[in-house]
This record gives structure tokens, sequence and C-alpha cells, in this order.
């Protein structure tokens, strides 16, 4: 016999009620001293029997509404009755309201805490253990009340941005918001920031414990140090004195610790009752593959949900999805997320409360990072790929332990470059590139010349694709460098050596000058006086390839630059140099670009463009980008000699003014601004006052370069700190130098649109028609080119017609320009698949056809048409032209119907009409 739901439900909650500790009575059997925590079922209040009453120390504290199961989708409308009963009077008691209350399927749960000051329910994973509400009612207030008894935030020693997403942070917490993230710039402090509202929570909101959750090992360490090293300033006592802190590293988990320093894979682990090997936490566990059928997450009565009351996600980005989300629905807790790279999932999972927006190029600004350059190595191989003939001989190599052997190879060999260091190695190729950067470095660093008169080598990371590859890099390095095994150094988790030794190396000391890496340092570490980025690996991830980059955006004094390594350096470190010989930087996987737009363009020459009217984005990056270095390497006297050339303004204030007047917020804020003072007014006048308006932003921020006497005094003043950029070609080198961001972008741009392009033109419609027969393309119609055109302004924003169209008219291969997205769409598609030549305007392509049709149908009859017919040809003709394919039933739409419609065209070509008709749609699109 089956039971009733509402059975069904109560025999789930009695289970979830056992495994929390709770003893379950009747309500004709009761004993209060069976335990800490007892749970009387039906027992009666003065509105009627309850379902379940929470005793705790013989004491009533909360109720427990039972709901059948498909009741879970609106659990919310029974919180009223919840609260009724919690309010009731109990039989044989004399109570005040309780304080908690659950609505609950059994399988759906939620809590509320009437002591909140604005009680709002919230998903559980399970019911609360007895002895956490007698330990919560020893407070006088819950742990949200007690959230506003945390005090303003004494500001000394923060920067502004971390005084912005701390009292952000506080806010959200007041406003009882259980998800929150906090986005900073790597370099920027973020950890620090953690630590802070951490120390602020535990003293003020008295926290009993904190999780702070990482995605590796190495992570885990990191913040543990800075743990220990913290000293708030409010008090002159480190952190570790005041809280005890712990890093897990087995399954066995303290109670009486404050804050928990975890790998997410590690408390996955801990909560499964499962052993974990470290070397399970050295990689980030989102970069492996997951199990076809991850299993769940159940109850742990040794790790309750409400164990913590705060989880503090680091690389929140990466972390938190899949599999290991379900570590963070388990905990009733407060969650903070800390990234300097979130994307929309991100966002979506912390419920879009983004309290701190501080991204990298507001820390190049306030001077927290530096900003960087791109030189680009492209060579032949690396771009095309290369053949080995049948019957070559060739060294073959053991993946693992590259045992090497000779053999002829059976079959012709054509690979890619993408396949280079891993199926194939070509040597030739590394050594390509190391050559060309060792020939470069003193082009990119002038000054560096040591004691001796050599050049000195600035701190440079590579990262590589593989152990293997790494092996090779490091092999080239020190015979193309001249130098001893000391100089480069690999520092991977697979190294022989102590990695966290040669990190510190790395760091610290002389030597090693180089470091490759593929995994350990590609993310979370910092090391300051690196200055140089080598990328011999592709990222496929934007975040990711955000935070290897974010490890050269520190700054660094010139005390510390001496210090650590670079003795020869002459100035603070003002910028970094990405060198990119993969093509990584060319792939918009990244949301910073970097400030210099014109890296080749001299100083002067830059000052003279703005001068003479030159006030496009490019230029003024550029110029606040040139600006931003000479300040960190000017003294102080000179500094106040420019803010007395500049009208009062410092040379921070004058960037800031450069990035603000093409600033993304500032366009929108303005646009919509004039929107509002002109309601009702037409597009070109609103486009009129916006760029009047917007002008005089850009006047307001150049307008002090008027002063030749402040343009010469920066150009003299920066002589003596002048660096000469060269481009070289060498053999084997197909490009090399400086990336010029506007062609380079408009080339990047064109390439990633056909590359979409050829990966779906065997699964849209309207990518099928135009990749078959020529007749085929009589079946093109408006809304396929409208769906195609959404899909891609959809899933590549970047990629849209006009963007792409723009891009070909940068490099001068546009013919005309399009009357709309969507006609611009058909000639890129009728270009890129080999239609047409040339990239020429779709109409063009249409009056051409109609011509030469016309002409045929002329042939040997003069005049064929009369001018009635001509007439309605034409028509059809621009109607094709914008809408690419004519159906009977458009005849009923403008221009057509206003001349006689589908009537009068048949009228006119009578029994060839539908001949005319079809020919039409077929070789107008030809």
């Amino acid at each position: 016999m089956n039971q009733h739901p509402e059975q069904l439900a109560r025999d789930r909650i009695d289970q979830l009620l056992l495994a929390s500790g709770w003893i379950i009575q009747s309500k004709s059997k009761i004993n209060l001293a069976a335990g800490v925590g007892v749970a009387i079922r039906e027992y009666q209040t003065d509105i009627g029997p309850a379902d379940y009453v929470l005793f705790v120390n013989s004491i009533p504290v909360g109720i427990i509404e039972a709901k059948r199961e498909e009741e879970g989708e609106h659990l919310t409308v029974h919180e009223e009755q919840s609260e009724g009963y919690a309010t009731a009077k109990l039989k044989y008691l004399n109570n005040d309201k309780l304080s908690f209350a659950y609505e609950s399927t059994g399988e759906i749960t939620r809590f509320t805490d009437y002591r909140d000051r604005k009680p709002r329910s919230r998903p559980v994973f399970t019911f609360h253990r007895p002895e956490t509400f007698a330990s919560w009612l020893k407070y006088d207030k819950s742990l949200r009340s007690r959230l506003h008894d945390i005090p303003a935030l004494p500001i000394d020693g923060l920067r502004d941005c971390q005084i912005n997403a701390i009292t952000n942070l506080e806010t959200s917490f007041k406003d009882a918001h259980p998800k929150a993230l906090i986005q900073m710039a790597t370099g920027s402090g973020k950890t620090f920031t953690a630590i802070t509202f951490i120390y602020r929570l535990l003293k003020f909101a008295k926290a009993k414990r904190i999780l702070f959750l990482v995605d590796t090992k190495n992570l885990g360490e990191q913040a543990e140090q800075e743990f220990m090293a913290y000293v708030p300033n409010d008090d002159n006592r480190k952190f570790t004195e005041l809280y005890t802190v712990t890093r897990l590293k087995s399954s066995y988990i303290p109670d009486d610790n404050q804050v928990y320093i975890s790998t997410i894979q590690r408390m996955y682990s801990i909560l499964k009752g499962t052993e974990l090997d470290e070397s399970a936490e050295e990689e980030n566990p989102n970069e492996r593959s997951s199990p076809k059928e991850p299993i769940p997450v159940v109850y742990n009565e040794n790790i309750p949900v409400e164990f913590f009351d705060f989880i503090v996600i680091d690389e929140c980005h990466r972390s938190i999805y899949n599999l290991w989300k379900q570590v963070l629905d388990y905990f009733d807790v407060f969650q903070i997320g800390l990234t300097a790279t979130p994307d929309n999932r991100t966002f979506g999972y912390f419920n879009q409360n983004l309290v701190s927006d501080y991204g990298y190029e507001k820390a190049v600004i306030d001077g927290v990072l530096v900003p960087y350059n791109v030189f680009t190595i492209e060579t032949k191989i690396t771009k095309q790929g290369a053949a080995i003939a049948m019957g070559e001989m060739v060294d073959k190599r053991e993946r693992l332990t590259r045992k090497k052997f000779w053999e002829a190879v059976d079959e012709d060999i054509q690979y890619v470059g993408k396949q280079l260091d891993k199926d194939i190695v070509n040597k030739s190729q590394i050594r390509t590139i190391i050559r060309a950067t060792k020939e470069n470095l003193p082009l990119m660093f002038p000054d560096r010349i040591d004691k001796e008169g050599k050049f000195e080598v600035p701190k440079m990371l590579i990262f590589a694709k593989t152990d293997s590859h790494a092996e090779d890099i490091i092999e080239i390095v020190r015979d193309e460098f001249g130098e001893e095994n000391k100089f480069c150094k690999k520092i991977t988790y697979q190294s022989k050596e102590n990695p966290k030794n040669i990190l510190s190396d790395f760091r610290n000391d002389y030597y090693p000058r180089i470091a490759v890496t593929v995994d350990m340092i590609a993310t979370g570490t910092d090391i300051r006086p690196l200055e140089v980025l080598l990328f011999m690996r592709d990222v496929k991830s934007k975040s990711y390839y955000e935070q290897m980059k974010g490890r050269g955006t520190r700054t660094c004094s010139l005390e510390q630059l001496k210090a650590t390594g670079t003795p020869s350096a002459k100035y603070t470190k003002d910028h970094f140099v990405i060198i990119d010989a993969i093509g990584v930087e060319q792939s918009q996987k990244t949301d910073s670009r970097p400030l210099e737009k014109n890296p080749g363009m001299s100083l002067k020459d830059v000052l003279q463009n703005v001068a003479m009217g030159n006030t496009t984005e490019d230029i003024l990056s550029t110029l606040a980008n040139r600006l931003i270095r000479l300040d960190k390497q000017i003294n102080e006297r000179e500094k106040q000699q420019f803010t007395e050339q500049a009208g009062g303004k410092n040379i921070s204030q004058v960037v800031k003014q450069l990035l603000h007047a093409y600033d993304p917020d500032t366009i929108e804020n303005l646009r919509i601004s004039v929107q509002r003072e002109k309601p009702g007014a037409s597009p070109d006048e609103i486009n009129a006052t916006f760029n009047t308006q917007h002008s005089e932003i850009v006047n307001e921020a150049v307008v002090i370069f008027n002063n030749p006497e402040l343009r010469d005094y920066i150009v003299d003043i920066r002589k003596k700190y002048n660096q000469v950029i060269d481009h070289i070609n060498i053999d084997e080198i197909t490009n090399i130098g400086w990336v010029k961001d506007q062609e380079a972008a408009a080339e990047l741009t064109i390439s990633n649109f056909t590359t979409w392009i050829e990966a779906h033109k065997d699964e849209i419609t309207a990518l099928q028609i135009f990749y078959n027969q020529p007749y085929r393309r009589r079946e093109l119609t408006y809304n396929m080119i409208k769906d195609l055109c959404e899909k891609i302004k959809t899933e590549q924003p970047l990629l849209a017609p006009d963007h792409v169209w723009k891009a070909y008219e940068q490099l001068k291969q546009a013919e005309g320009s399009a009357k709309n997205e969507l006609t611009a769409l058909v000639s890129i598609i009728r270009k890129i698949s080999g239609i047409d030549k040339k990239l020429t305007v779709y109409d063009r392509i249409v009056d051409k056809n109609f011509q030469q049709w016309i002409l045929k149908q002329n042939a040997g009859q003069h005049n064929r048409f009369t001018e009635d017919q001509m007439k309605w040809l034409r028509m059809i003709k621009d109607y094709i032209a914008g809408s690419f394919h004519v159906e009977r039933d458009d005849f009923e739409l403008d221009p057509f119907n206003k001349e006689g419609g589908l009537g009068r065209f048949y009228q006119l070509f009578k029994e060839n009409s539908e001949k005319i008709l079809d020919e039409l749609n077929e070789v107008l699109v030809a």
C-alpha cells in the first residue's frame, strides 16, 4: 500500500533530524531529558498541533512545518503558517515566541531566524544541530543582527580600492545578501583585503568560524603566509596571535579554530569522508576532467552545515562550478568571492552583487599596477607548420622518459603549429624564438648594463605547454644566452628541485634570471621584479590568461629591483613587456588591452599629434601610458615642475582626464544624459548634442598640451629616461615587433570571424547555402540572414557585422560602405566563402547582376521590356538587394502594393511572371 505524500515527507524529515543529532519523540511519550535536542511530533499549541516542536536543553526553540514534496516549489507560501506556530503558546508552557522555524518537504528545506533584524527565510541543505541552537542562543543577537554592530572602517594603511571593497561588502552583509563578489585586479591586494574584513567579522560580529577556500595548494600556502604576516591597524599584534588559523592537510578538521584554509578539493573529500592525496591539490580542479557521474555530497555529522559562518572563495571565477559547487551548496553561510577576472557565469552565481569593481586599468591609473606593452615574434613554422617526407630518418622521443631513438617515418607527415611540442617537437622553432628574444631584449631595456659593461637580462618568465616543452626551452635558453645552469630554471610541480626554493630565488636573488613554468606560477604568485613574460603556449581561458599576465603587473621600486636581483636598474619598474610568440595576445581572450596603442611612436610625435588636434582614443591612451611611466621615473622636484607647467595639475590628474575622455562608462553616461535632456529628439539631433558634449570632455583633457613649454618640458625630461624601440626582422621570422593595435586588431577581427564562419558552415542553414551550389542562393531569406546575424551578435559580440566591415575598411579592403548590418553580413560571407574576390557592397553586386541579366534578356531583341515592366523589375531588384529574396506574398508590401501588387505584376508579365521571378531570385544573388 502506497504511503500518503505527507507521511513520506515526514519520514524523510525524521531521517534528516536524526542525522543532525535530534531525538524524535511523539507527544504521548515526551522525555525532554533524553538529550540536548528533542523534536516532538504533533505538539499541541493554542492554534492547533505543530508538525514538530524543537526543544534544546528542555526549552522550546523552534518549529518545523512539514509539507509534501509537491509543495517544494512554493514553500514560501507557508512561512506565515510557520510563524503562527512559532508565536503560539505551547500546551503546558508560557513560552515567548520561538526563535527558529523551518518549512520542509524532506527534499527542500527553508529556514528563518526570527532574531534577525529583518527575518528572511533561506534554503538550507538540512536541519541545524541542537548544539548549534544552544550556542546561538547564548548571544542576545543573531549573527545577521550582530553584523550591524561592525563600526566604521579605519582607513589607515589601506588603499582606496580596499576601503571601497570592505565598506561595500559590510553594507551587503547588513542587508543580509547571502553572496557578494569582489573584483580586484591582480596585484591590488585581494588577499590583504579579505584578511581585513575577516578580522573585523571575527572581532565585531563575533563570527565563530570562517573558511578561506582556494583551488590549489600553492594558493593555500600563500594565503597562510599572509594571515601570519597580517597586523590589523587597530592592534599591534599579528592576526595569528589574536585568532587561530589552520591550513587543512588531512581529513581531520578541528572545531576550535577561527580561520580554516582549505582547497575546495580537500573540503569535498572531507565532506565525503575520504582521504585526499596532496597531489590532487596542485592543479586547479576545473582543469582536470570531472567524473562522468559525480558522487553527490551527503550530510556529514563531523562538519555540519552550520560549521562555518562565512566562506571566502579565492579565484572564484574558476573553482566553484560543476562538481565543486556542491561544497558551497552544503554550507549555511555567507559567501564572498574574490577574483580579478569575473565572467558572466561568476556574476550570475553571486547574484550580480558586485561590491567592488576595480579592474586592471583603474589599478594602473592609481599607480597600484604597471602597464604593459606587447612585442610579437611570429615564425613561419609557428604560423604554417611544416612537412616531413616519408623515408626521412628522424629522432623520436618517448614523451615521459624522453628516451630517443632513430627511425624512418613510414608516411608523409604534415603538421600544423598547434601540434608543436605535443605530437611534433621542432627545436629550430624554439631556438628561433629564443634567439629573437635575446637579440631584442637590449632594445627593450637599453639601460641595463652591468658593472662589466654587459647587458643584464631582466627577470623573465616563460610559459611552456608541458614539462617536456619546458625542458627543451631551458636547454635552448642556456645555449643561446651562453649561460650556466642557474641562469634558467624550471618552476613547476614536477621540478626535481624544491619548486618553492627556486621560486624564492627567482623572486629575491640574482639567479635565476629566467624561469620556465607550466602551471605553478601562472596565477596567484607575487613576483615584483618580473619585467618580461614570454608566452610559448596558448591559453583558451580569457580569465586564466588575465591571471597569467598578472604575474608582471606588480609595481616594484628602484630599491626593490636592485635588491631582488637587477642591480643595473636605473629607475622604478614602470611597465612590463609581453613577448607573444604563439599568437595568444591576438586571440581576444583578455579584457584588458595594453594602454600603449602606438608603442613605436616617439613621445614628441604623440604630443605633437595632440597639439595639432589629433585627439583619438589611441593617441590619448598612448599619451596617458607614457605619462604613467614618466611619473614613476622622475623625481619629486621634476614632478613639481610638471605641475607648475600644467596649470596646477599633477601627472596622475592629467592621466585620469585623458583616460576618462574615452572611458566606456563616460561614453554611456553621457549618452544617457543627452537622451534625458532631449526626450523625443531625433537620433541625428541626439548624436549631434552627444558629439558636441563629448568633444568638450576631450578638449578639457588635452587643453594643457596647447602649451608648447609643457610639451618641450615633457620631451626634455624624458630624454634621460628614453628607450629606443626598433623592429628587427630575422631569418625564419615572418613578423616581429611591437603590436600596433589598430591594424593587428582589424586583422584579428577578420581572422576570428572567418574561423567562426568556417566552424559553423555545416550547421547553419544560411551558411550551408553560401557554401553549396550557386543555384541554392535563391533560397536565402531575410529571416535566415537576420537569425544568423543575431546568433553572431549574441555568441560573439565583437564579431558583429559592423565591426568586421570596419576592420576591412581599416585595412583598405572594403569597396564602399554597407547599407546596414544584414547586407554587410552577406557581403562579408560572400568574400570569405570565395564567391567574391573583393569585399563589395551587396547593392553593387545586385546592380551588376541585374545589368547583366537585362543585357542577356535584350540580346537580339531591342528593348524587350516596356517602361512599366522595367520599373517593376527595378523595384524587384531593389527589394532583393535589401531582403535577399522576394516571395509572392511580398507583393502585398511597399513598394509593390502602391503599384498594384501581385495582380499588376501578373498583368504586365503574363505567362512569364513566374519564370522572371524565379530567375531574378537566382541571378541577382549569384
